[in-house]
This record gives structure tokens, sequence and C-alpha cells, in this order.
């Protein structure tokens, strides 16, 4: 089978021939149909990130999998060939977290093998492509403003960055009742789609008086809580200095660089909160799979491009360079 590999030693990628993988006891293989290229994947591709248990070797990357079951290894009697499944980001294993795609190979490839505990059922009306988004650029924000942040009907809010991640996080924020949403981001293009998908109010982060305007629509406070869907420093000190007092900072985007606190007194004198997030627990992929069946939410209109396995470096050019601004990309082996 085709599977594309980064060489986490050297940095080396490529779509190579490897094996087709057989489950062990407890695993699971799938037939992948379709799986997400993210952010999380370029950092993996510029040595910015790496798996807390995984350094070096051949790793397959993709982490935002959709498929079919196509194996079960010894043991596994919940799941027949054939059914439906996304896969959970996170596998629980000797009281650590292991991330498909991460820490054990993931889902550019036709095939994967995961434990069963991953998977997911997915509803027979939604297509792959928009299901394998799930267990990770929907999830992730879902599971940041439910529970981090624990966001409250009537809260105010601004997401920073609105492209694969926080666009769902808008659509998430209008779902739970925060009111309003301020989305911040350079992009024009981004800030149009923002507001057709929920958002209140747009903001320029670039503007001299960014912080002054988001101030200006809270009634002068600034929000109750602020999310980071970047990860860039920069960002980081506008989401304090736009927050109110007792507010909450969520930083979900990945930052590699250092972060400095002038007047770290300030953030006591507002007794202003920074949270860090990461994914989601193990409820949240089944509960957004079945608010997405029922039409609860929506987000079809996220998926910007399909590529085949072999145009996998075609896929990531046009996510690092935001070639027609995509949200999510996917994979289609």
């Amino acid at each position: 089978m085709l599977a594309a590999q980064l060489d986490l030693g050297t940095g080396v990628f490529g779509v190579n021939e490897v094996p087709i993988p057989d489950p062990q006891p407890g695993w699971v293989r799938v037939k992948v149909r379709a799986c997400g290229v993210c952010l999380t994947d370029l950092h993996m591709l510029k040595g910015e990130l790496r798996g807390i248990h995984r350094q070096d070797g051949l790793l397959t990357l993709g982490h935002e999998i959709a498929g079919e079951v196509d194996l079960l290894g010894e043991g596994v009697d919940t799941w027949r060939q054939g059914d439906r499944v996304a896969i959970a980001l996170l596998h629980y294993k000797d009281g650590g977290e292991f991330t498909v795609g991460v820490d054990f190979d993931g889902g550019w490839a036709e095939y994967v093998v995961v434990p069963a505990s991953t998977l997911v059922a997915i509803p027979d009306s939604l297509p792959f492509d928009v299901a394998a988004i799930v267990p990770d650029a929907v999830s992730t924000p879902w599971a940041a403003i439910t529970e981090t942040a624990a966001v409250r009907p009537g809260e105010s809010v601004a997401v920073w960055g609105v492209g694969g991640v926080g666009t769902h996080a808008v659509q998430i924020l209008r779902f739970v009742g925060a009111a309003p949403i301020i989305a911040v981001d350079p992009l024009p293009e981004a800030r149009d789609r923002a507001l057709r998908l929920g958002a209140d109010f747009v903001i320029d982060p670039c503007a001299e008086d960014a912080v002054e305007k988001i101030k200006s629509l809270t009634g002068g406070t600034g929000v109750n809580v602020a999310f980071d869907f970047v990860g860039t420093s920069s960002i980081e000190l506008q989401l304090l200095a736009a927050s109110a007092p007792f507010g909450r900072t969520i930083w979900v985007g990945a930052n590699s660089k250092p972060f400095t606190l002038d007047v770290p007194g300030i953030l006591l004198f507002f007794r202003q909160q920074i949270r860090g997030h990461y994914a989601s627990g193990p409820a949240a992929v089944p509960d957004l799979l079945r608010l997405l069946g029922l039409g609860r939410l929506d987000f079809s209109t996220s998926i910007s491009g399909r590529f085949p396995l072999s145009e996998i470096s075609t896929a990531i050019e046009h996510l690092e360079y935001k070639v027609d601004n995509p949200v999510r990309l996917v994979v289609v082996p």
C-alpha cells in the first residue's frame, strides 16, 4: 500500500510503498476513506513538533481519519467488517496519551491500524470527508469551548485565527450561546466567512486600534473569553490586552516560540487566567457525530479540497501558503 511518511530523524518526507499492516490483539485495521491535512502536520514536517512517545524512525502522518473497518484483531468483537468509523485522536495507554499520526502511524495511507477503543461509529448520513475532520478540527475547539473555557450562554468571546479550527469555533460558540462573538483575523476572506458562519463582529488584528475596537464592542471591559487558534506570541499578548477582568485566555494553537509577559502584575491585578488546551476527551467525538447526524451542526462547507494520496505534497503546499484560503483539506487514498 501507499503511505506518506516522515523520517523523524532526518526530516525526509515522501510517499512510500509499504506492507499492509495487520492489527495486533485489541486493534483494528481500517480502510482509510478520508484523512485531513492539518497545521499540526505542517509543524511535524518542519521539525517544530514531535510526539512525546515517538522521536525517531519513519512515521505515517495524518490524524483526522475516517474509513471502514477492514480487519479485526484478536479479541475485538464490538465491530464488524464494513462498519463506517471515525478514529478518535487519543489512545490512552499505561497512564499516557498517545496521538495517532504523531506517536504512532496515522491515516495518510490506504490502511491504518488503531486500537478498537478509538473507533467511533459514523452516522450513515455523514460523508467520510466531513466525519474525518471531527476528531481534531471540530472536537478540539468543541472541548476548548465547552470544557477548558467552560463558556456560558451570554458570555462575550473573541476568536483569534478563523481558519481550519477557528472557523469551527465560531460555529460552536454560536451553538452554545456566546454573545457577542468577535472573529479576529488578518485575512478579509476569513473575516467574511466568519460573519457568514455566525460571528457578530470581525476585527483585523493588524489594525493599531484592534484591542480598543474589541473593548468598544464589549462595553469597554474586554471579552470574557479569548481564544488563540493561531499560536504566536504577539497574538497571545493581544489576547490578554483584550480580556476583561476575570477573563480567561485559552491557548489552542501550537506555539514553538517563547512568550514574555512584561508586566505580570497586571495579570494578577485583573485576576485573569491563561489556560492551555490540547485535543479532546473521549466523549467529544461521539457527541459531535451525534449532533451532526441530527443536523444540529453542519461543517460540510469546511471541506475546501480533496486530494489523492499521491498528491499529498500539493495539499500541504495549499495549506501552508493558503491557496484559495482553505478551511480543511482532505486526502482521499
